[in-house]
């Protein structure tokens, strides 16, 4: 099967990695790429949003598959692109997609599907939540507790295009669900915890993602079956229902709290950097799992996590998530691979010989383990062999927590 992958950041790359372990895998391209993915397969300078040249790439390398990472294209419709012009494509429709690209059609979806989820609010009154109500690359989202928190969260999503989603702020721990889905069957993943806050202690504004693990304690296959049973599968159904079928990879972030699961968010790819700390640990071919789905079909398919820990730490440029980092040479990548780690390149390019910065979230580290304190241990201890100038990432990444706030 010859496969090409869209995207440039570190889930196209912990993609290219599982699918590459694949039997099935007889090519792997991917636009644009990185330096990582690109010791796994072949790179294209194409655009990832651009419909027209990663169709005629497509047409030209005969591709039987693309997998469509990144959430702005799927919003923007190139899978719909790819998919009218006989391309099997796992990602949904632009229709679809509209549960990640529009808040405010997410929630009329849920209220729908009766999938409990943050009530909205007419006014901003502290303490609540300001959302922009379209793609915001994972930093639309702020957490107004005071009045001061609020006229600054309101200042800086008026910045944002669109208009704002007002919810209540709700309490507990964050989970990331993910299923794979034909549209009508579900497939559900291990579940995730990711941290969004760019500081320690969850502080800081939010970011694409600074870290995540799995397994999270007290969320096993059962637990995750119930909260696809109350989540995912009601909105499916609902879906197909509107004629817009959701076939691809539906992300439901949610917020558990002391009334029960509610959804914060949906996303309509694999998430960043969930996924880096997900897929190592499923046993099975993936590959044959985005087929299946694509084709329409993922009934008999499992993909059944393994008893093993992972945890990511994502190591940014010094000034993320206001601004990247951009050619600052990086060292220590093949050392903290040696050592056992899986690095994933998220921001990187190549100048010469040498590999260098080229975004916010530059690299993720993922370390594997019998449990997650050894997971943990392998993940920093090879997140401190990587070098480069203004190099951070947060240090408490699956540290046994207490209640966090969306």
């Amino acid at each position: 099967m010859r496969v090409l992958i869209v995207g440039s950041g570190g889930r196209e790359h912990a993609l290219a990695w599982k699918l590459s372990r694949s039997s099935l895998l007889d090519e792997l391209h991917a636009a644009p790429g990185n330096p990582g993915i690109a010791e796994l397969g072949t790179c294209h300078p194409v655009r990832a949003d651009d419909g027209e040249d990663l169709l005629a790439l497509a047409q030209a390398l005969e591709i039987d598959l693309a997998v469509i990472g990144p959430e702005v294209p799927l919003v923007a419709g190139v899978a719909d692109e790819l998919r009218h012009a006989g391309i099997a494509v796992f990602g949904p429709t632009a229709a679809a997609a509209r549960l990640e690209g529009s808040k405010s059609f997410a929630k009329e979806v849920m209220t729908a599907a009766e999938v409990p989820t943050a009530a909205t609010k007419a006014i901003a009154r502290p303490p609540c939540v300001i959302k922009a109500d379209g793609l915001a690359g994972g930093k639309g989202v702020f957490v107004c507790r005071t009045q001061a928190e609020l006229d600054a969260g309101l200042r800086a999503a008026s910045a944002l295009p669109g208009p704002l989603v007002i919810e209540e702020l709700l309490e507990g721990e964050e989970l990331s669900v993910f299923v794979i889905t034909d549209g009508r069957e579900a497939l559900p993943l291990a579940a995730a915890r990711d941290y969004k806050r760019a500081g320690d202690g969850d502080t800081g504004p939010n970011t694409g993602g600074m870290g995540a693990f799995s397994p999270v304690a007290g969320i096993g296959p059962g637990e995750v079956d119930e909260l696809v049973d109350l989540v995912h599968r009601p909105v499916l159904a609902e879906l197909a229902r509107r004629r817009t079928p959701f076939a691809g990879l539906l992300y439901a972030g949610l917020m558990l709290t002391n009334d029960g699961p509610r959804v914060l968010e949906f996303n309509c790819r694999f998430g960043d950097p969930e996924t880096q700390a997900i897929l190592p640990r499923i046993d099975g071919d993936l590959l044959a799992a985005l087929a299946a789905a694509a084709e329409g079909d993922v009934r008999g398919v499992t993909l059944e996590a393994g008893a093993n820990a992972a945890v990511t730490v994502v190591v940014t440029g010094a000034g993320y998530p206001e601004h990247g980092d951009q050619g600052s040479a990086i060292d220590g990548v093949d050392e903290a691979e040696a050592s056992g780690a899986l690095v994933f390149h998220a921001g990187t390019a190549r100048r010469g010989e040498q590999l260098v910065t080229s975004g916010g979230r530059i690299l993720d580290v993922t370390g594997l383990g019998e449990d997650l304190e050894q997971a943990r241990a392998l993940a920093y201890d090879c997140a401190a062999k990587i070098s480069f100038a203004g190099a951070r990432y947060r240090t408490d990444i699956a540290l046994p927590e207490g209640s966090r706030v969306h």
